[in-house]
């Protein structure tokens, strides 16, 4: 909520961007870092339970989704920007639900890349931290910009890849 909310904000004139953009790039590194300390909780620690999937995926989209969305609000001043926040924050879900998908067809759940989550939320992060350095030098937010373009190609790619070893490996069984 805090990478969001601070997306969004950086996104409204009148506001410290370079200040929000930071935030906004920490909020995403705290979640990661939450969202690795419940697994290892879960796994290392023993604490998984019946519903751990459910609870696990379902936050993971909706911050996949609030996220991503207000990336394209604080560069809704560009044209397309709202509609590279929309379409990454799409592409985002799709890539889950073909992981779950191949998941739910007998395969081992396909977690790689180029785009994965992961992926995803190092180039937010860093075309946050580019962004802010940008809005305080110059006041433009080409970075995160160019982020969101390049979270648009590589979930595409992602997408074609996983979908087309899931196909083969249920080809092969």
């Amino acid at each position: 909520m805090l990478a969001a909310y601070a997306f969004h904000e950086s996104g409204r004139p009148g506001r410290n961007a370079p200040l929000l953009l930071v935030l906004a790039a920490i909020g995403i590194q705290l979640r990661l870092l939450c969202n690795m300390l419940d697994g290892l909780l879960a796994v290392e620690g023993g604490l998984k339970s019946r519903n751990g999937e459910l609870f696990n995926e379902i936050p993971d989209r909706i911050a996949d989704i609030l996220i991503l969305l207000d990336a394209g609000v604080a560069v809704s001043h560009i044209r397309l920007g709202v509609t590279l926040g929309w379409t990454s924050a799409l592409l985002a879900v799709l890539t889950a639900y073909v992981r779950l998908l191949g998941g739910s067809l007998g395969q081992k759940q396909d977690f790689g890349g180029p785009m994965a989550k992961q992926h995803r939320m190092f180039l937010l992060t860093v075309g946050a931290l580019g962004a802010a350095i940008e809005s305080s030098l110059r006041g433009t937010t080409w970075s995160l910009y160019g982020a969101l373009v390049i979270i648009v190609l590589g979930s595409l790619l992602t997408l074609v890849l996983r979908t087309r070893r899931i196909a083969r490996r249920l080809q092969s069984t």
